[in-house]
């Protein structure tokens, strides 16, 4: 069984780890509701001295591992879309350039 000590650290730790991702999930979230890029500069790295994860921080990771999961269900259909409206936009420019039309109007 670990010391207090060790269970503190562990859970500091695991406290950390988890402020990251979900700072990392509001990011992207926001990114998604405002079109505009995330600005991370480098990228996560899974931390290698967490130990086992505290029982009293389950619901938080439970609830982060949702997030993300919305988050990348999100990111795909957001990449769905955008391939469907580049299919959309070349198609058109296939048809060559676009020629004016008028209406006569006055007779």
């Amino acid at each position: 069984m670990p010391s207090p000590e060790e269970t503190n650290g562990f859970h500091a730790r695991w406290a950390a780890a988890l402020t990251e991702l979900e700072l990392d999930v509001a990011e992207a979230e926001a990114s998604l509701n405002a079109d505009h890029l995330a600005t991370r500069t480098t990228p996560w790295q899974a931390p290698t001295d967490l130990g086992p994860l505290p029982a009293e921080l389950r619901t938080r990771a439970e609830t982060l591992l949702a997030r993300q999961m919305e988050v990348a269900r999100q990111v795909t259909e957001a990449a769905r879309l955008s391939r469907r409206h580049a299919r959309a936009v070349q198609a058109m420019r296939a048809n060559g350039p676009a020629r004016p039309v008028y209406v006569d109007m006055a007779g």
